[in-house]
């Protein structure tokens, strides 16, 4: 059975374009994100992690650190770092994994079903990660779970967004509504009766008995 919300997410220790890396202990307080791709020197994987890199003045204000992993060696990444900022136009500076031995992409099950086939007849494809990304949060636990085809580039917007709705929510009766951004209202949880969530979060606009609206907390 592969990982889910709430689990704890798995810790190992693997060798990086930042050096040794501790995954817990890298962690540290603050949130991180954990995203695989399929190859270096890839076009699609060029682009996503251009994209990270160009956010990442976006993660350092959400206190959330960034970590690719990739089955290349970090000899590789670091040649293919160049080609990243090339494309991007910024410093790839968040640290790769080099997972050649495939430990950390088995731990997150992040190959894809073709992986589990027989040997005979399989080609580099079979054992390429597939677009991945885990969000885990202070307390080593994961908070979403994110994965695309090969074939398809993420959409970081939408990840910087979904991050922002677990931190709005992490530990508080709320909830936020379909396509919420920051700024907008979240929905008070019906663990709260009207009056408890007027003393805690201000007026309410209620659209129902169940769906209750209140602007969102400063962080």
């Amino acid at each position: 059975m592969g990982l889910r919300i709430n689990d704890i997410a798995p810790d190992f220790t693997a060798e990086s374009t930042a050096g040794t890396i501790r995954f817990h202990d890298w962690i540290g307080d603050g949130y991180a994100l954990i995203f695989s791709h399929p190859r270096d020197f890839t076009p699609v994987c060029t682009t996503e992690f251009g994209a990270v890199a160009q956010l990442a003045p976006e993660f350092e204000k959400r206190k959330t650190k960034v970590i690719g992993v990739s089955v290349d060696s970090v000899t590789d990444h670091e040649k293919w770092k160049k080609d990243i900022e090339a494309v991007a136009g910024v410093p790839a500076n968040f640290p790769i994994i080099d997972d050649s031995s495939l430990a950390v992409a088995k731990a997150f099950d992040m190959l894809p079903a073709d992986y589990y086939t027989p040997t005979e007849g399989r080609t580099p494809a079979h054992t390429a990660t597939v677009r991945s990304v885990y969000l885990i949060g202070p307390d080593k636990k994961i908070r979403w779970t994110l994965t695309y085809p090969m074939s398809v580039g993420r959409n970081f917007a939408e990840i910087l967004r979904a991050l922002d709705a677990v931190r709005a929510t992490d530990g508080v009766p709320l909830a936020t509504p379909a396509n919420w951004v920051p700024g907008q209202d979240v929905i008070v949880a019906l663990a709260l009766n009207n009056d408890q969530a007027k003393e805690r979060f201000g007026e309410l606009d209620i659209k129902l008995p169940y769906l209750r609206f209140a602007k969102a907390p400063k962080a």
